[in-house]
């Protein structure tokens, strides 16, 4: 059995075996016979997916028949000895909900249009991952190391209006560096190059991302412009602001009077002493890549062999 469920069971050739099936290629969903199993992949921990927005026919089933397949799918996939099933349904589709909740699926997560259910088939308590709980916030120090000035604003829609640096929520699929290049050019008009990362804070039950935790990263920019432009909708002031005075003010966040002080620290003594700079290397999935960022090594240690 090749572990592909496609309206009942292929064997190793294809060919779809068992008389329900062959009744459905033989005579089509217009002859009324109904599948068996519903189309599922395999995937590489054991489990298996099933995509119904790929399974046309599913479509124009009622509740109760798309219950019926639903239910021969598990006692198929379970004598297969499946871990777990992901089901993913489509916002259309969301009568369908209830059949898989009554079977013993539960929410996993949802996007715009389609919510994901699952279903531990596997010994004992479920193991599948939770849904990734986290919001990943960016800013970008901008400096001009020709005369110690960093970009700050004030955001309009704050109730304490203190000096910060620009930044924003990072996009599905954007890294670290682009966030801030990109949220510092749209609140101020600033054109900037990634240069570092300085800082990582995190804290959880935070209200602005909906009681879940919250990543917030600070990058060192280097500015490739200077004349600002800034978003009225967004900022209520923007300026070039002197590294120690910003230190030193009162009337900074918390959080960026301590970069102030790093970026202080770097600007007089280098920023090699603070800098996790950003390297790109291959990840164990064909053809993805990841950054890692950390201090710099030393030639002897950059070139050693066999580093990871």
């Amino acid at each position: 059995m090749s572990g592909m469920l496609s309206w009942g069971i292929r064997s190793r050739a294809g060919r779809v075996t068992g008389e329900l099936g062959r009744r459905w290629w033989a005579q089509g969903p217009a002859a009324g016979a109904r599948p068996s199993a519903l189309r599922a992949q395999v995937d590489k921990f054991g489990g298996v997916t099933v995509h119904l927005q790929q399974t046309d026919s599913t479509a124009h089933l009622d509740e109760v028949t798309f219950g019926a397949m639903l239910k021969d799918s598990l006692t198929q996939w379970k004598a297969e000895g499946r871990a777990a099933v992901w089901l993913h349904v489509p916002i259309l589709q969301s009568r369908f909900i209830p059949a898989a909740a009554s079977q013993g699926f539960r929410f996993h997560h949802a996007e715009k249009d389609s919510s994901t259910l699952t279903l531990w088939l596997g010994d004992g308590n479920s193991r599948l991952p939770m849904y990734a709980t986290h919001q990943v916030g960016v800013a970008g120090a901008v400096l001009d190391e020709t005369n110690g000035q960093v970009l700050v604003v004030q955001d309009r829609n704050k109730t304490q209006n203190a000096w910060k640096f620009p930044g924003g929520l990072s996009d599905p699929g954007e890294d670290i560096g682009d966030t801030a290049v990109r949220e510092v050019l749209e609140e101020t008009g600033i054109h900037s190059e990634f240069k570092s990362l300085l800082s990582i804070r995190q804290q959880h039950n935070h209200p602005g991302a909906f009681g879940n935790s919250d990543m917030y990263i600070i990058c060192r920019l280097k500015p490739l412009s200077f004349n600002i432009s800034f978003c009225n909708q967004e900022c209520l002031k923007c300026e070039w602001m002197d590294l120690g005075e910003l230190a030193k003010t009162k009337e900074a966040t918390l959080i960026t009077s301590r970069i102030a002080n790093l970026l202080l620290y770097g600007y007089r003594e280098g920023f090699d002493k603070i800098d996790l700079a950003a390297r790109t290397f291959p990840a164990v999935y064909s053809g993805l890549f990841y950054k890692l960022y950390h201090r710099k090594l030393p030639e002897t240690y950059e070139n050693m062999p066999n580093l990871e």
